[in-house]
């Protein structure tokens, strides 16, 4: 079998299967720069920075370039060198330098490149002007003075979201990207899902940061604040740290929560054991009556708005379960409703889209909100670190009672088809560890964004759909309406993998989706635990406090819109 090379640097690289010269060229090692390039988008080819030279002189986008073999190119030479100093300056003639008091200090890529090629001055005027921040977003902030047109967030947004709520508008020197008829974003139909943040290389769309009022919250000596701590926060937080991606370092994040103040510290896991055993019955109430079948999941809130603003007719196959996060919160609140302070319920979450789920009018009681403060996992490494605390040096802890009991099931959450196991756990006759082990065989699990599976239940053949990323949750929508595909249950997670690959992260690199799934995996056969109806807690809940105030304080029907 013959074996086609491409010579790169005068090094022999082999082509096996890559679908561009970009690829194989990173294959070697070489680091070739880029803006507007995502493997999971549609090549755009608009920054040039991967430009190489073949033999002849001639410029290629390697991006855009299909390998070849024989191809002879270079990757480094003084032409190519220029080029890159060239648009670089370019870029920043037209783009606000106000890097310290930027969200984005330090995790630019046009800062890092700009360090990277030594651009020390720029010989051309800058002719960046003041816009407004749009701030109007619940979940990110845009910065239009910070944008390089690269249309990373455009592709985003349409091709694996499914939502086109920002495209390029205007030609020329007065192209940008914005919003139909230039409305701020909380006016379109974006659902918070802040992916797009997630693939901006600069600072022109970062996640909405709440920090400061936060502070105040804790440094008030009349207020009790109390914190939960979503799954997938565990495993993406480390390697900002030095930690290895993926690792558990849920005792440090506990640690560090006290230190910076937080009185009672807790893992949203409790909410999501409550969400197993709310879900699966409202699914076995459903798969026995035959009604209002498939079940959508509704942890995801981003999903849920998809599901408002494009499919309203199917609101009423959307479980009535609210999500972990709000479960816990409203536990924590009326758990602590007699305290003599005021109650403050933050979470720390990998998901922007929940920074509105809070505000919503249906997770309120008296225009209280059950949670009041959400957090991203980014956000609270900024405290962490303004705090002074040396993450990867401190001791762990172990969560507060009396909700200090969780399982693995719960734990999973976090990754696509987490909780679809975890429902399966519930239900499922067999109870032995090895029919526990048989589930993960399934096809449940895995970074798939459209997963399929069935199960035996009670004699009848249940048919289990996975889904992450919208536009993957669009097409089987389709699929089902035009009676191409049946189901009976369906799990949508608006973030491609789940949540551990949430906006809200640290940018998920490589096969880092993998190690924070391997993470969460490892933390679910560590707990002794395996189904959240073994947890005590859960059943100490349903048998005190949320007695006669399970559909109150478990359950939630959302507007219907459209």
């Amino acid at each position: 079998m013959n074996t086609e090379f491409m010579i790169v640097d005068n090094m022999p690289i082999e082509i096996s299967g890559e679908k561009n010269v970009l690829d194989v060229i990173r294959k070697a090692g070489i680091d070739l720069p880029t803006f507007c390039y995502h493997s999971e988008l549609s090549v755009y080819g608009a920054c040039r920075m991967c430009v190489v030279e073949d033999k002849r002189g001639a410029i290629h986008a390697a991006c855009s370039t299909p390998p070849k073999a024989g191809m002879e190119l270079r990757t480094n030479t003084p032409r190519l060198r220029k080029y890159r100093k060239m648009i670089l300056e370019l870029f920043l003639a037209n783009h606000c330098r106000d890097c310290t008091t930027c969200e984005k200090n330090g995790k630019c890529k046009l800062q890092e490149l700009a360090q990277r090629f030594g651009i020390k001055q720029v010989r051309f005027n800058n002719t960046s002007t003041d816009s407004e921040m749009d701030s109007s977003s619940l979940c990110i902030t845009r910065d239009k003075n910070k944008c390089i047109l690269c249309g990373d967030c455009v592709r985003m947004c349409e091709e694996v979201q499914n939502v086109g709520a920002i495209d390029f508008a205007f030609r020329g020197s007065k192209m940008r990207v914005t919003t139909a008829f230039d409305e701020p974003i909380a006016n379109t139909n974006c659902v918070g899902c802040g992916q797009c943040a997630a693939v901006c290389p600069t600072g022109a769309i970062v996640v909405k940061n709440d920090t400061v009022n936060l502070w105040k919250e804790l440094s008030t000596e009349d207020t009790k604040v109390l914190v939960q701590i979503a799954p997938a926060v565990r495993v993406g937080i480390g390697q900002e740290f030095g930690l290895p991606e993926g690792k558990n370092a849920m005792g440090r994040i506990v640690a560090a929560l006290r230190r910076i103040g937080f009185d009672e510290v807790f893992d949203t896991t409790v909410g999501a054991d409550l969400t197993v055993l709310e879900e699966t019955g409202e699914f076995m109430g459903r798969l026995q009556k035959g009604e209002k079948l498939p079940l959508f999941t509704s942890c995801c809130p981003a999903w849920v708005k998809y599901a408002e603003f494009n499919y309203p007719q199917l609101m009423e196959n959307i479980s009535t379960c609210r999500s972990p996060m709000q479960m816990f919160g409203s536990v924590l609140k009326e758990h602590y409703s007699h305290s003599h302070k005021k109650v403050v319920v933050v979470a720390v979450m990998p998901c922007t889209a929940k920074k509105a789920e809070a505000s919503r009018d249906e997770f309120k009681e008296n225009g209280i909100p059950y949670v009041d403060y959400v957090i991203s996992t980014q956000e609270l490494i900024q405290m962490i670190r303004e705090a002074g605390i040396v993450f990867s040096e401190i001791e762990p802890e172990a969560v507060d009672m009396p909700f200090g009991t969780t399982s693995g099931a719960g734990v999973i959450f976090g990754v696509t088809g987490g909780v679809t196991e975890a429902v399966v756990r519930r239900i499922s006759d067999d109870k032995s560890i090895s029919a526990l082990r048989a589930i993960a065989f399934t096809g449940i699990r895995g970074m798939d964004g459209v997963k399929e599976a069935s199960l035996d239940f009670n004699g009848r053949e249940v048919k289990i759909a996975i889904v992450s990323g919208l536009k993957n949750a669009d097409n089987l929508i389709k699929q089902i309406q035009s009676g191409e595909k049946s189901y009976d249950f369906i799990e949508v997670m608006a973030c491609p993998g789940g949540c551990i690959c949430g906006a809200g992260q640290p940018v998920a690199h490589g096969d880092s989706k993998k190690s924070r799934s391997a993470g969460l995996y490892e933390a679910d056969r560590m707990s002794n635990i395996k189904r959240s109806e073994e947890n005590p807690v859960i059943m100490a809940l349903y048998g005190g406090l949320l007695k006669g105030k399970t559909h109150k304080l478990l359950h939630v029907k959302y507007h219907r819109k459209g």
